[in-house]
């Protein structure tokens, strides 16, 4: 084995042991007193109860798709039925349950998300360290932790949705039977995404805007390639144009539909009226006429505050000033008064640098797209020494990747805008995700600079990003604290 071999070994081997520590520290955190809060915190309210009402036959309206709650009723039936995580008990949602039983499947499924995320990096770009970061910040995020640790939904549309779009990309990289097999997978996520809750078709949407993006480029940009301004490391992305109708309408239309429809029917069984369809239009009826602001719901937030969490959920809080009201189920402190509060907040460091770094990169590909025009126009009149000032960066793989990124973020983001109903934070998820591995591509390019500054940069953003986690960590955990701890952690009015 040559050296250079041995040296490419030996970093392929600690880049798995470095995502595996990731994961190992995300599964952690997410189990780690997970049947603290003996009672059920925010909308486990509703979603626990239904899961459990799936158990116990009990018919009841479900203003979202039952996907989630079947998956919640999957975790109970097994945690009842392990000899652990039975210390603390209640009987909310209907039937004596231990807390851990309605938690422990979220929060398995919520570790997997910064793989996931992780592994679409490697398909698009396979490049290890850039693969590293993006796992590292997706694990490095509060309100994926909260949301993971509760018997809630919204992780499921994400998680589903990163493995739709995963599949899809790795149907572009093989041919054949592989293809269809990859594309069948990949429709079978995307319908789960929808049958979790509607905006997993944001997902969906993105790959048909990206679709549509691939031919345009295809058609838009052909004469380039005849003066060599297509980059010899193809993008997974532009084999886009290569799947046929019935590849795209099957894995992007009927496969979904039917999977979404479908899993209608275990709940039909148990409460058949009102029908399928009449069920859509009265959920699609229930979501129009919510209504919206603080009294409807303190914690509603305008999806243009989502970026930069100014309005985030406490989904518990709880002041004790005597020890002796101390909830068992509650880690004991050392001193009163002491809060306990869950806040269902992104880390802010995180955010708050994902925001420049989402303009960052629309800049960069608007000011690219301006290029390509003009290379469009003035191509017989370019020198070569000009093409390539022209297309030296950012390279042809380089530009699909943050535009697939930039797209999948604003179709996961901008379809709020119409929606009229309370929204919260947490409605921004499925969109945050591509904002995190957009600053990750940042991140990763100014840690491989020539430039000392870049450099600089980029390892103060990572150490502000760990650091953030670490501070705010106490109420992503519910963990006690003093009254003044816990008020140096609420930056913003809006927080409270």
């Amino acid at each position: 084995m040559t050296r250079y071999q041995h040296r490419l070994k030996s970093s392929q081997f600690w880049f798995r042991v470095g995502i595996m520590v990731i994961f190992i520290i995300s599964l952690l955190l997410r189990f780690w007193g997970l049947s603290r809060f003996n009672t059920l915190v925010f909308d486990e309210v509703y979603y626990a109860k239904f899961a459990n009402n799936y158990l116990t036959q009990t018919p009841f309206f479900n203003a979202h798709p039952p996907l989630s709650q079947y998956i919640i009723a999957i975790g109970i039936w097994i945690g009842s039925h392990l000899p652990f995580g039975q210390n603390t008990v209640n009987d909310l949602a209907g039937s004596t349950l231990s807390t851990w039983s309605y938690r422990w499947i979220n929060a398995l499924t919520g570790a997997f998300i910064p793989v996931v995320a992780g592994a679409i990096i490697y398909q698009l770009t396979s490049r290890r360290s850039y693969t590293f970061l993006a796992t590292l910040l997706m694990a490095t995020d509060g309100l994926f932790l909260v949301e993971s640790r509760y018997a809630l939904n919204n992780i499921y549309i994400v998680i589903f949705g990163l493995l739709a779009q995963l599949l899809l990309i790795i149907s572009l990289k093989v041919e054949g039977v592989k293809r269809w097999r990859m594309l069948v997978a990949s429709g079978i996520c995307f319908g789960a995404t929808v049958a979790v809750k509607w905006n997993g078709l944001g997902f969906l949407l993105a790959i048909f805007l990206l679709l549509i993006a691939a031919w345009i480029i295809k058609f838009a940009f052909a004469a380039c390639e005849n003066l060599a301004l297509v980059s010899s490391h193809k993008s997974p992305l532009e084999n886009l144009t290569q799947l046929s109708i019935p590849q795209l309408g099957l894995s992007l239309v009927i496969i979904p539909l039917l999977f979404y429809f479908i899993a209608w029917i275990p709940h039909l069984q148990i409460s058949p009226e009102p029908g399928l369809w009449e069920l859509q239009t009265t959920i699609l009826q229930y979501h129009k006429t919510l209504g919206t602001g603080p009294d409807i719901h303190p914690y509603c937030a305008a999806w243009y505050t989502w970026p930069l969490t100014l309005r985030p959920l406490a989904y518990f809080y709880q002041r004790i000033d005597n020890l002796t009201d101390l909830d068992p189920s509650l880690p004991p402190p050392s001193f009163t008064p002491v809060i306990y509060d869950v806040h269902a907040m992104g880390n802010p460091p995180l955010w708050w640098f994902s925001v420049v770094a989402i303009i960052l990169t629309i800049w960069m590909l608007w000011e690219r797209i301006k290029i390509w025009v003009k290379i469009k126009q003035e191509s017989p009149n370019l020198s070569s020494t000009n093409l390539q000032a022209y297309t030296r960066f950012p390279p042809t793989i380089e530009l699909w990747l943050l535009l697939y990124l930039v797209v999948n973020w604003l179709a996961n983001w901008a379809p709020w805008i119409t929606v009229t109903r309370c929204v919260f934070l947490y409605h921004y998820m499925s969109a945050f995700v591509f904002a995190a591995l957009i600053l990750a591509w940042w991140i990763d390019r100014w840690l491989h600079s020539h430039l000392l500054h870049l450099r600089l940069m980029g390892v103060t953003a990572v150490f502000l990003i760990l650091l953030g986690f670490v501070f705010w960590m106490p109420i992503f955990l519910g963990l006690p604290l003093s009254p003044e701890a816990w008020q140096s952690r609420m930056w913003l009015p809006s927080w409270i």
